[in-house]
Protein backbone atom coordinates (compact mmCIF):
# COMPACT_ATOMS: atom_id res chain seq x y z
CA UNK A 1 0.00 0.00 0.00
CA UNK A 2 0.88 3.39 -0.76
CA UNK A 3 1.62 6.34 1.67
CA UNK A 4 0.16 9.85 2.15
CA UNK A 5 0.98 12.70 4.22
CA UNK A 6 -2.51 14.66 5.11
CA UNK A 7 -1.46 18.25 4.51
CA UNK A 8 1.73 19.77 5.41
CA UNK A 9 2.26 18.69 8.82
CA UNK A 10 -0.37 15.71 9.48
CA UNK A 11 0.35 12.04 9.81
CA UNK A 12 1.52 9.63 6.74
CA UNK A 13 -0.78 7.10 6.37
CA UNK A 14 -2.11 4.27 3.71
CA UNK A 15 -3.75 6.16 -0.19
CA UNK A 16 -6.92 4.24 1.13
CA UNK A 17 -8.38 4.50 4.46
CA UNK A 18 -11.02 2.54 6.36
CA UNK A 19 -14.21 3.88 7.03
CA UNK A 20 -16.07 1.91 10.16
CA UNK A 21 -19.25 3.97 10.52
CA UNK A 22 -21.53 0.75 8.27
CA UNK A 23 -19.65 -2.11 11.03
CA UNK A 24 -21.98 -0.70 13.43
CA UNK A 25 -24.48 2.46 12.45
CA UNK A 26 -25.72 3.54 9.41
CA UNK A 27 -26.36 1.34 6.69
CA UNK A 28 -29.21 -1.11 8.17
CA UNK A 29 -27.82 -3.95 10.54
CA UNK A 30 -24.06 -3.93 11.03
CA UNK A 31 -21.49 -7.14 11.75
CA UNK A 32 -21.28 -8.83 15.59
CA UNK A 33 -18.37 -7.84 17.76
CA UNK A 34 -15.56 -10.06 16.29
CA UNK A 35 -16.46 -9.87 12.56
CA UNK A 36 -16.07 -6.03 13.03
CA UNK A 37 -12.49 -6.53 14.81
CA UNK A 38 -11.59 -9.17 12.09
CA UNK A 39 -12.68 -7.05 9.42
CA UNK A 40 -10.50 -4.22 10.92
CA UNK A 41 -7.99 -6.37 11.42
CA UNK A 42 -7.95 -7.87 7.98
CA UNK A 43 -7.47 -4.28 6.42
CA UNK A 44 -4.64 -4.05 8.67
CA UNK A 45 -2.63 -6.95 7.05
CA UNK A 46 -3.24 -5.32 3.59
CA UNK A 47 -1.61 -2.02 4.07
CA UNK A 48 -4.37 0.21 5.79
CA UNK A 49 -3.05 2.40 8.52
CA UNK A 50 -5.53 4.99 8.84
CA UNK A 51 -8.53 4.35 10.30
CA UNK A 52 -11.64 6.34 11.06
CA UNK A 53 -14.55 6.19 13.35
CA UNK A 54 -16.71 8.75 15.90
CA UNK A 55 -18.30 9.23 18.87
CA UNK A 56 -21.94 9.15 16.86
CA UNK A 57 -21.19 5.39 15.55
CA UNK A 58 -21.67 4.38 19.11
CA UNK A 59 -19.67 3.26 21.37
CA UNK A 60 -19.31 -0.04 19.93
CA UNK A 61 -17.81 1.66 17.01
CA UNK A 62 -14.87 2.59 18.53
CA UNK A 63 -14.73 -0.22 20.77
CA UNK A 64 -14.52 -3.05 18.09
CA UNK A 65 -11.40 -0.55 16.58
CA UNK A 66 -9.85 -0.29 19.75
CA UNK A 67 -9.62 -3.81 20.12
CA UNK A 68 -8.76 -4.51 16.97
CA UNK A 69 -5.84 -2.59 16.64
CA UNK A 70 -4.44 -3.24 20.25
CA UNK A 71 -1.71 -4.93 18.76
CA UNK A 72 -0.25 -2.85 16.28
CA UNK A 73 -1.76 0.43 17.51
CA UNK A 74 2.17 2.63 17.29
CA UNK A 75 1.43 1.34 13.26
CA UNK A 76 -1.80 2.76 12.63
CA UNK A 77 -3.49 6.29 12.72
CA UNK A 78 -6.85 6.39 14.56
CA UNK A 79 -9.55 9.34 13.75
CA UNK A 80 -12.55 9.88 15.61
CA UNK A 81 -15.28 13.07 16.27
CA UNK A 82 -16.88 14.63 18.65
CA UNK A 83 -19.90 17.76 18.06
CA UNK A 84 -23.46 15.53 18.89
CA UNK A 85 -25.24 16.45 21.93
CA UNK A 86 -24.85 13.41 24.28
CA UNK A 87 -22.93 11.62 20.62
CA UNK A 88 -26.67 11.49 19.46
CA UNK A 89 -26.52 12.76 15.34
CA UNK A 90 -30.45 13.36 16.16
CA UNK A 91 -29.82 15.32 18.29
CA UNK A 92 -27.97 18.65 17.61
CA UNK A 93 -24.58 19.96 17.67
CA UNK A 94 -22.73 20.32 21.26
CA UNK A 95 -18.88 21.12 20.74
CA UNK A 96 -18.98 23.40 24.08
CA UNK A 97 -15.59 22.95 25.38
CA UNK A 98 -16.16 20.98 28.18
CA UNK A 99 -18.25 18.50 25.62
CA UNK A 100 -15.05 18.14 23.34
CA UNK A 101 -13.35 16.87 26.70
CA UNK A 102 -15.69 14.23 27.58
CA UNK A 103 -15.79 12.98 24.49
CA UNK A 104 -12.01 12.88 24.20
CA UNK A 105 -11.86 10.99 27.39
CA UNK A 106 -14.57 8.61 26.05
CA UNK A 107 -13.03 7.91 22.97
CA UNK A 108 -9.55 7.17 24.90
CA UNK A 109 -11.33 4.58 26.55
CA UNK A 110 -13.39 2.61 24.31
CA UNK A 111 -10.30 2.95 22.00
CA UNK A 112 -7.92 1.65 24.55
CA UNK A 113 -5.11 4.51 23.73
CA UNK A 114 -3.55 7.40 25.43
CA UNK A 115 -4.38 9.53 22.03
CA UNK A 116 -6.36 10.27 19.58
CA UNK A 117 -4.36 10.68 16.61
CA UNK A 118 -6.33 13.03 14.47
CA UNK A 119 -9.51 14.56 16.06
CA UNK A 120 -12.18 15.79 14.16
CA UNK A 121 -15.11 18.10 15.07
CA UNK A 122 -17.86 16.47 13.23
CA UNK A 123 -20.12 19.48 12.46
CA UNK A 124 -20.04 23.05 13.06
CA UNK A 125 -21.50 23.92 15.69
CA UNK A 126 -23.09 27.29 15.26
CA UNK A 127 -23.71 27.88 19.10
CA UNK A 128 -20.15 28.11 19.88
CA UNK A 129 -17.08 30.20 18.52
CA UNK A 130 -14.91 28.22 16.37
CA UNK A 131 -12.06 29.82 18.06
CA UNK A 132 -13.42 28.24 21.02
CA UNK A 133 -13.35 24.75 19.51
CA UNK A 134 -10.23 24.80 17.95
CA UNK A 135 -8.60 26.09 21.27
CA UNK A 136 -9.79 23.29 23.19
CA UNK A 137 -8.26 20.26 20.72
CA UNK A 138 -5.06 22.86 20.81
CA UNK A 139 -5.22 22.33 24.73
CA UNK A 140 -5.78 18.59 24.43
CA UNK A 141 -2.71 18.48 21.84
CA UNK A 142 -0.56 20.26 24.34
CA UNK A 143 -1.72 17.36 26.73
CA UNK A 144 -0.73 14.80 24.92
CA UNK A 145 -4.44 12.84 24.49
CA UNK A 146 -4.41 14.32 21.22
CA UNK A 147 -2.34 14.40 17.91
CA UNK A 148 -4.33 16.58 15.15
CA UNK A 149 -7.30 18.70 14.80
CA UNK A 150 -9.50 18.13 12.02
CA UNK A 151 -12.85 19.39 10.82
CA UNK A 152 -15.68 17.43 9.18
CA UNK A 153 -17.84 18.94 6.14
CA UNK A 154 -17.44 22.50 7.22
CA UNK A 155 -17.18 25.70 4.95
CA UNK A 156 -14.47 27.87 4.28
CA UNK A 157 -14.96 30.96 7.18
CA UNK A 158 -14.74 27.82 9.92
CA UNK A 159 -11.67 26.19 8.01
CA UNK A 160 -10.10 29.86 8.34
CA UNK A 161 -10.89 30.92 11.73
CA UNK A 162 -10.03 27.58 12.65
CA UNK A 163 -6.66 26.91 11.19
CA UNK A 164 -5.70 30.76 12.65
CA UNK A 165 -6.24 29.28 16.40
CA UNK A 166 -5.14 25.66 15.46
CA UNK A 167 -3.52 24.49 12.40
CA UNK A 168 -6.05 22.12 10.58
CA UNK A 169 -4.81 18.59 9.51
CA UNK A 170 -7.08 17.26 7.61
CA UNK A 171 -10.91 18.16 6.61
CA UNK A 172 -13.60 15.31 5.85
CA UNK A 173 -15.94 15.94 3.69
CA UNK A 174 -18.06 14.42 1.06
CA UNK A 175 -16.89 14.22 -2.29
CA UNK A 176 -16.48 11.62 -4.96
CA UNK A 177 -17.33 11.42 -8.77
CA UNK A 178 -21.01 12.00 -7.78
CA UNK A 179 -20.65 15.05 -5.31
CA UNK A 180 -18.14 17.43 -6.47
CA UNK A 181 -18.92 20.39 -5.26
CA UNK A 182 -15.92 20.40 -2.61
CA UNK A 183 -13.76 21.61 -6.08
CA UNK A 184 -15.21 25.02 -6.48
CA UNK A 185 -14.03 26.76 -2.84
CA UNK A 186 -12.65 23.84 -0.35
CA UNK A 187 -9.93 21.72 -2.15
CA UNK A 188 -8.67 25.23 -3.33
CA UNK A 189 -8.28 26.19 0.02
CA UNK A 190 -6.74 23.29 1.45
CA UNK A 191 -3.84 23.38 -0.68
CA UNK A 192 -3.63 27.20 0.19
CA UNK A 193 -3.29 26.18 3.82
CA UNK A 194 -1.95 22.89 3.54
CA UNK A 195 -4.72 20.57 4.86
CA UNK A 196 -4.89 17.32 4.03
CA UNK A 197 -8.39 16.29 2.49
CA UNK A 198 -10.70 12.59 3.42
CA UNK A 199 -13.24 12.06 1.33
CA UNK A 200 -15.98 10.01 2.61
CA UNK A 201 -18.93 8.40 0.83
CA UNK A 202 -16.24 7.79 -1.73
CA UNK A 203 -18.04 5.41 -3.75
CA UNK A 204 -21.57 7.64 -3.28
CA UNK A 205 -22.71 5.29 -0.76
CA UNK A 206 -21.93 2.63 -2.50
CA UNK A 207 -24.11 3.71 -5.57
CA UNK A 208 -20.72 3.91 -7.76
CA UNK A 209 -20.18 0.64 -7.13
CA UNK A 210 -22.60 -0.78 -9.74
CA UNK A 211 -24.40 -2.98 -7.00
CA UNK A 212 -27.69 -1.10 -6.29
CA UNK A 213 -30.44 0.03 -9.10
CA UNK A 214 -33.89 1.25 -8.72
CA UNK A 215 -35.04 -2.03 -7.67
CA UNK A 216 -32.68 -2.67 -4.70
CA UNK A 217 -34.51 -1.91 -1.01
CA UNK A 218 -32.45 -1.17 2.25
CA UNK A 219 -32.61 -2.11 5.62
CA UNK A 220 -35.65 0.00 7.84
CA UNK A 221 -32.86 1.74 9.39
CA UNK A 222 -30.56 2.28 6.39
CA UNK A 223 -30.56 6.25 6.41
CA UNK A 224 -30.29 6.28 2.77
CA UNK A 225 -34.12 5.04 2.78
CA UNK A 226 -34.48 9.47 3.39
CA UNK A 227 -31.66 10.48 1.45
CA UNK A 228 -33.84 12.04 -2.16
CA UNK A 229 -30.42 10.73 -4.38
CA UNK A 230 -31.72 7.24 -3.22
CA UNK A 231 -34.92 7.84 -4.45
CA UNK A 232 -36.07 5.28 -6.94
CA UNK A 233 -36.44 7.66 -9.43
CA UNK A 234 -33.13 9.27 -9.21
CA UNK A 235 -31.48 6.24 -8.93
CA UNK A 236 -32.92 5.23 -11.91
CA UNK A 237 -31.75 8.71 -13.66
CA UNK A 238 -28.26 8.94 -12.21
CA UNK A 239 -28.02 4.87 -13.59
CA UNK A 240 -26.31 6.62 -16.76
CA UNK A 241 -23.00 7.67 -14.88
CA UNK A 242 -22.49 4.01 -13.48
CA UNK A 243 -22.85 2.77 -16.95
CA UNK A 244 -20.14 5.02 -18.38
CA UNK A 245 -18.11 3.62 -15.61
CA UNK A 246 -18.36 0.66 -16.12
CA UNK A 247 -17.37 1.18 -19.61
CA UNK A 248 -14.33 2.78 -18.37
CA UNK A 249 -13.89 0.14 -16.14
CA UNK A 250 -14.30 -2.69 -18.40
CA UNK A 251 -11.40 -1.44 -20.71
CA UNK A 252 -8.79 -1.19 -17.26
CA UNK A 253 -9.76 -4.56 -15.96
CA UNK A 254 -11.27 -2.91 -13.30
CA UNK A 255 -14.71 -2.63 -11.36
CA UNK A 256 -16.32 0.40 -11.00
CA UNK A 257 -15.70 1.31 -7.50
CA UNK A 258 -12.25 0.63 -8.67
CA UNK A 259 -12.22 3.40 -11.33
CA UNK A 260 -14.35 5.43 -8.58
CA UNK A 261 -11.38 5.43 -6.05
CA UNK A 262 -8.54 5.25 -8.45
CA UNK A 263 -10.35 8.81 -10.11
CA UNK A 264 -10.37 10.56 -6.39
CA UNK A 265 -6.81 9.51 -5.70
CA UNK A 266 -5.45 11.16 -8.93
CA UNK A 267 -6.71 14.17 -8.17
CA UNK A 268 -4.20 15.15 -5.22
CA UNK A 269 -1.48 13.66 -3.68
CA UNK A 270 -2.75 15.13 -0.23
CA UNK A 271 -6.47 12.98 -0.46
CA UNK A 272 -7.22 10.04 1.55
CA UNK A 273 -10.59 8.69 0.60
CA UNK A 274 -12.10 5.93 3.49
CA UNK A 275 -14.20 3.63 1.90
CA UNK A 276 -15.99 1.44 4.24
CA UNK A 277 -17.45 -2.42 4.21
CA UNK A 278 -18.58 -4.84 5.73
CA UNK A 279 -17.27 -7.62 3.43
CA UNK A 280 -13.69 -9.02 3.04
CA UNK A 281 -14.10 -9.36 -1.00
CA UNK A 282 -15.15 -5.57 -0.85
CA UNK A 283 -12.28 -4.29 1.20
CA UNK A 284 -9.99 -5.78 -1.19
CA UNK A 285 -11.37 -4.89 -4.15
CA UNK A 286 -11.55 -1.52 -2.94
CA UNK A 287 -7.79 -1.52 -1.59
CA UNK A 288 -6.60 -2.50 -5.47
CA UNK A 289 -7.84 0.68 -6.10
CA UNK A 290 -4.49 1.86 -4.57
CA UNK A 291 -2.55 0.19 -7.37
CA UNK A 292 -4.30 1.32 -10.16
CA UNK A 293 -2.99 4.66 -11.64
CA UNK A 294 -5.32 6.42 -14.28
CA UNK A 295 -3.69 7.72 -17.05
CA UNK A 296 -4.23 11.05 -18.59
CA UNK A 297 -6.81 9.63 -21.45
CA UNK A 298 -8.84 7.41 -18.54
CA UNK A 299 -8.91 10.70 -16.88
CA UNK A 300 -10.68 12.84 -20.38
CA UNK A 301 -12.72 9.67 -20.44
CA UNK A 302 -14.16 10.10 -16.67
CA UNK A 303 -14.29 13.73 -17.68
CA UNK A 304 -16.27 13.61 -20.99
CA UNK A 305 -18.43 11.27 -19.22
CA UNK A 306 -19.14 13.38 -16.16
CA UNK A 307 -20.20 16.38 -18.93
CA UNK A 308 -22.96 13.91 -20.29
CA UNK A 309 -24.40 13.26 -16.77
CA UNK A 310 -26.26 15.67 -14.26
CA UNK A 311 -27.06 14.01 -11.33
CA UNK A 312 -30.22 13.79 -10.10
CA UNK A 313 -31.43 14.30 -5.98
CA UNK A 314 -29.84 16.29 -3.30
CA UNK A 315 -27.27 14.22 -1.05
CA UNK A 316 -29.12 15.34 2.07
CA UNK A 317 -32.70 15.69 3.29
CA UNK A 318 -32.95 19.15 3.88
CA UNK A 319 -32.37 19.22 7.75
CA UNK A 320 -29.13 17.01 7.37
CA UNK A 321 -27.92 19.31 4.13
CA UNK A 322 -28.61 22.66 6.43
CA UNK A 323 -25.44 21.32 8.96
CA UNK A 324 -23.05 20.78 5.94
CA UNK A 325 -20.62 23.65 4.72
CA UNK A 326 -20.86 25.99 7.93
Amino acid sequence: MKTRTLGRKGPEVSALGFGCMGLSFGYGPGVDRQAGVALIRAAFERGVTFFDTAEAYGALNEQMLGEAVAPFRDRVVIATKFGFKDGNAQAGMDSRPERIRQVAEASLRHLRTERIDLFYQHRVDPAVPMEDVAGTVRDLIAEGKVGHFGLSEAGVDSIRRAHAVQPVAALQSEYSLWWREPEAEILPLCEALGIGFVPFSPLGKGYLTGKIDASTSFAADDFRNVVPRFSPEARSANQQLVDLLGAIAVGRAATPAQIALAWLLAQQPWIVPIPGTTKLHRLEENLAAAQLDLQPQDLARIADALAQVRIQGARYPAHLAARAGR
